[in-house]
């Protein structure tokens, strides 16, 4: 048995799984050959397990085009009878060892319907790959609520008390270290444990930067009437089109539901450049990020399953 990359002659193989095996796998055949041309998935970031010139599992990791390294598993795939987690468990800790130490962790994404505990098929199909996710070291789970709004559902009403401005990185980055204290949102938490506020602060802003269909122009402070810096609102897009991307309020001002403001003005952004939708992910935890969502008329579709390694 070998462990190794793939190659552009395992291409027919590769499409054949993705098709054969859908389940809970995030790859489609389209996905793939669309993702495999703009970048998102690579041969270097697929490993395989091979046994007399067979292959017997896949993993198909995504990433952003232009970085070193893949961020998430998108899909896990066994052509065997038997149990495919040691096989999924190998196929992780081979690509995790490929990996820097200082490296940013990877993740596991599961996306599900709201429901998808009440599928028994569904269930079966997720609690082998987690398990073998967990046997490599992703133990934590956060579950996170996909939200989403479309033109038919009306357009919030936008801010009347706060005024928006652009500024400068610096400013963003001061703006996030603020408003990472007390944040109820787990990847953030995970980051500033890794490698403290300032840096967190900085990669997370590189990583929307970096959004291939993003704007840097779009982002935006937000004052008060007295000149007050309330919070930030960064509109974001990705592969899959606008998204919400990142907003926040300053510990300070909290409780005066200036969330439903940051974020109807990042609608309106999106709206004004004509977006046929707008998505949006939040922690289970983060009951007052779900329930700005609610009131601002975004509705909740689906549920996003992480599977990371513990903050420790």
């Amino acid at each position: 048995m070998t462990i190794r990359n793939t190659v552009e002659a395992d291409l027919d193989t590769i499409l054949a799984l993705i098709e054969q095996q859908k389940s809970v796998n995030t790859v489609t055949h389209e996905r793939y050959v669309e993702y495999v041309a703009d970048g998102y998935y690579r041969h270097d970031w697929n490993w395989v397990v091979e046994e007399n010139g067979a292959i017997q599992a896949l993993a198909i990791w995504w990433g952003a085009p232009g970085e070193e390294l893949p961020f998430s598993i998108d899909g896990l795939y066994y052509t065997g009878d038997g149990d495919p987690v040691p096989a999924w468990t190998d196929l992780i800790k081979h690509a995790l060892a490929s990996r820097p130490a200082d490296a940013e962790p990877p993740e596991y994404h599961f996306f599900l319907t709201s429901d998808w505990q009440d599928q028994p098929d569904v269930v079966a199909a997720v609690e082998p790959r987690a398990k073998a996710a967990a046997a490599a070291g992703l133990t934590a789970i956060t579950d996170r609520l996909r939200y989403e709004w479309k033109p038919e559902y009306g357009l919030p009403p936008r801010s009347t008390r706060l005024r928006f401005e652009p500024a400068d990185d610096e400013a963003f980055v001061d703006v996030f270290m603020q408003v990472s204290q007390g944040s109820l949102d787990a990847a953030t938490a995970r980051e500033i444990a890794r490698v403290g506020v300032e840096a967190a602060a900085r990669e997370e802003l590189d990583l929307y930067k970096a959004m291939p269909n993003s704007d840097r122009a779009w982002w935006r402070l937000g004052y008060n009437e007295d000149g007050k810096l309330i919070g930030f609102a960064i509109p974001s897009a990705n592969a899959g089109g606008p998204t919400v991307g990142y907003l926040g309020v300053l510990p300070e001002h909290r409780g005066h539901r200036y969330i439903d403001e940051l974020l109807a003005e990042i609608t309106h952004m999106h709206a004004e450049l004509g977006a046929e939708h707008i998505r949006a992910d939040t922690d289970f935890g983060n009951v007052p990020m779900a329930k700005s969502f609610e009131r601002m008329g975004y509705r909740n579709f689906a549920v996003r399953r992480v599977l990371s390694f513990p903050e420790s």
